[in-house]
């Protein structure tokens, strides 16, 4: 990782693992749209969240996904990753798909928060990975050049956003585990 100025990391299967049963959250997501008498779009989590906004439930999805991450922070487990960013002396930062939140709940739990300079979540701008936009923002946030930061990641969807931001990726362990 020698020759960059900024790491990012992804946060849940990178540095923590979340403690989430994303099907229950699903589940609690699909009542959302249920309740309100609203179809939802498809079984997939992502799905019903993206779709959210068109139907008037973003800020209900947002908040419903986001006690579970909010939980699942607290109880997370630390990741190998974590030792790595904490002998870090580059500037750092959180890019992630989870709620902004969460992110900085899991950070403070392992105490890992000192060394992290930004935090940005799936809530912070507007846009969520692959879209480049919260990537591209942390490095802004690093005050470093996308050519020379690093995304550490352990996904495809992860892998994508670092591509489409201009910045190098590395996967965690062996390679992508999923979107």
């Amino acid at each position: 990782m020698t020759g960059y100025d900024a790491i990012v990391y992804d946060l849940d299967g990178t540095l923590v693992e979340l403690d989430v049963d994303w099907n229950a959250v699903a589940v609690d997501v699909r009542e959302v749209y249920v309740r309100s008498n609203v179809d939802p779009p498809g079984d997939g989590l992502w799905d019903m969240l993206e779709s959210a906004s068109d139907v008037g439930l973003a800020a209900e999805v947002e908040s419903t996904i986001a006690v579970h991450e909010h939980d699942g922070a607290r109880t997370s487990v630390r990741l190998a990753r974590a030792d790595e960013l904490l002998e870090r002396s580059h500037p750092t930062g959180v890019c992630s798909l989870n709620c902004e939140r969460a992110c900085r709940i899991a950070l403070e739990e392992h105490a890992l928060e000192p060394a992290v300079d930004a935090v940005v979540g799936r809530d912070t701008i507007g846009t969520w990975k692959p879209d480049p936009e919260p990537l591209l923002a942390t490095v802004r946030k690093l005050d470093a050049d996308p050519g020379r930061a690093l995304f550490v990641g352990d996904s495809a969807r992860d892998r994508e956003t670092a591509k489409r931001a201009g910045v190098d990726f590395e996967y965690v362990g062996e390679g992508a585990s999923g979107v």
